[in-house]
């Protein structure tokens, strides 16, 4: 007995070739996205990245370093910290050489640098006085280029043997008459030097002639 051949349905060698072509047809069209010049917006990753003028407040390189000049150090400390600078050097401005202990009795007369835009976590040094006194006309610390022995009178020994190159002899005597030994440096004060102020210096030894805070410059 003879079975009926179903007409309407397609022969198998013709499914395979359509599969086929199908197939290509799906792999011809992923490499060519795969390959394909981006158009003028550019791709989905290029344009995630962020342009030149993006910032992050995060990765900042600089920072603004505030104006410091009046504050109490505590508190000037607290801003330059605040405002990325944490490093912050303290001296007295009086040129004494004492330390800034309790710091909320100090006042920031001088900073070093000026405010403005810095890198961030640049080394920030302040001049100090404290609360009552006055603030000298200049910084004693500032750097003297010319190269000559700055005047030292009325300074502790401290503050001028950390002025004077490193490289120099410094040395200190007591000329009260009573030849005592200089301990704490920061408790006595020059009454003269040599070489004298003014002359340039090089390499040579530096003498101080002084006498304690509370006492008379013979």
């Amino acid at each position: 007995m003879r079975t009926r051949t179903d007409r309407t349905r397609p022969p198998r060698t013709a499914l395979a070739a359509s599969a086929a072509l199908a197939a290509a047809a799906l792999l011809t069209l992923t490499a060519c996205e795969g390959t394909g010049t981006p158009g003028p917006t550019g791709s989905t990753q290029a344009d995630s990245r962020p342009s030149p003028t993006d910032s992050s407040p995060t990765g900042a390189t600089t920072a603004v370093l505030p104006n410091l000049i009046g504050q109490r150090l505590d508190s000037a400390r607290k801003a330059a910290r605040e405002a990325g600078f944490p490093q912050v050097g303290s001296d007295d401005a009086l040129g004494r050489g004492r330390g800034q202990i309790l710091e909320r009795n100090w006042r920031v007369c001088f900073q070093t640098p000026v405010p403005g835009t810095l890198p961030r976590g640049t080394k920030v040094g302040v001049s100090t006085v404290k609360t009552g006194e006055k603030c000298p006309a200049k910084d004693p610390r500032e750097p003297n280029p010319d190269g000559k022995m700055p005047d030292f009178t009325g300074k502790s020994v401290r503050f001028a043997r950390t002025v004077v190159d490193q490289s120099a002899e410094v040395t200190a005597r007591d000329v009260s008459g009573k030849d005592r030994t200089i301990l704490v440096e920061s408790h006595w004060k020059v009454c003269g030097q040599e070489p004298a102020p003014g002359v340039r210096l090089g390499n040579e030894p530096v003498r101080l002639d002084t006498v304690k805070f509370d006492e008379k410059c013979p």
